[in-house]
């Protein structure tokens, strides 16, 4: 078979592992220098790496691969702290990040949510923001303060009511 016709998918791929006290690397660095990093980590909380990071498409399967531990970091992050371009976990922080505590990113879910658009149980602040406690450019919730707000006790550019007032004022530094 030519070279230029085979699948390199079916061929087996042979990494440079390093090993370091805490942890292992393998990397790869194809033909067409597409670079796939991995690290995890020798600790090991309940089954999961404390640390495991992800970087480019692995080599196998040509798909980037889900970075998964109690810290995770990578493209896709799953863990108790996760950092991705998509990140799921207890706190996460990504472009879309779903935090079941704490959220940070451009889409933001989860009990507090900080985000361009943040959507939350308990407090949400962004330019759209949605949660019973909610501040934002555009805001939506029961205690709310906004550029343009909706909900029962709204503070924005059209009025104040007192209890908004009560809760924000504190905030506002004048």
């Amino acid at each position: 078979m030519s070279s230029d016709t085979r699948n390199v998918l079916l061929e087996p791929v042979e990494y440079k592992v390093t090993e370091t006290p805490l942890g292992t690397w393998r990397r790869h660095l194809s033909t067409s220098n597409a670079l796939f990093e991995e690290f995890t980590s020798h600790a090991h909380v309940g089954g999961l790496p404390l640390l495991h990071f992800t970087r480019g498409k692995s080599p196998e399967t040509g798909k980037r691969k889900t970075a998964r531990g109690i810290i995770a970091v990578g493209g896709r992050a799953v863990g108790v702290l996760a950092v991705g371009q998509i990140a799921w976990g207890v706190v996460a922080i990504g472009q879309v990040a779903v935090g079941m505590v704490f959220s940070l990113g451009q889409a933001a879910f989860a009990a507090v949510a900080i985000g361009q658009l943040s959507i939350a149980v308990l407090f949400a602040a962004g330019q759209l923001a949605a949660a019973p406690t909610a501040i934002g450019q555009i805001a939506a919730g029961q205690y709310v303060l906004a550029q343009y707000g909706v909900g029962e006790h709204v503070w924005d550019m059209r009025g104040a009511d007192a209890a908004a007032q009560r809760l924000f004022g504190p905030l506002i530094p004048w």
